[in-house]
């Protein structure tokens, strides 16, 4: 990881409910902290939760702080 990415977090915000989609797709919510819709949780920037955000791009808004 480089020196830049290691100061950096992402603000992660669950804009769909998991409702109707893969089991997969409700783990990777659970995994990442959401429970509900609307709820935000920040996370450090680092290659395993970018992976995470990509799965379930869909059901997610995310921006950098």
């Amino acid at each position: 990881m480089s020196k830049k990415n290691k100061n950096k977090m992402l603000r992660i915000t669950q804009i769909k409910s998991g409702i109707g989609y893969k089991p997969k797709a409700k783990a990777t919510l659970q995994a990442l902290g959401l429970r509900k819709m609307h709820h935000t949780v920040v996370h450090g920037d680092s290659p395993q939760v970018r992976g995470m955000v990509r799965v379930i791009d869909y059901l997610l808004k995310v921006e950098e702080v």
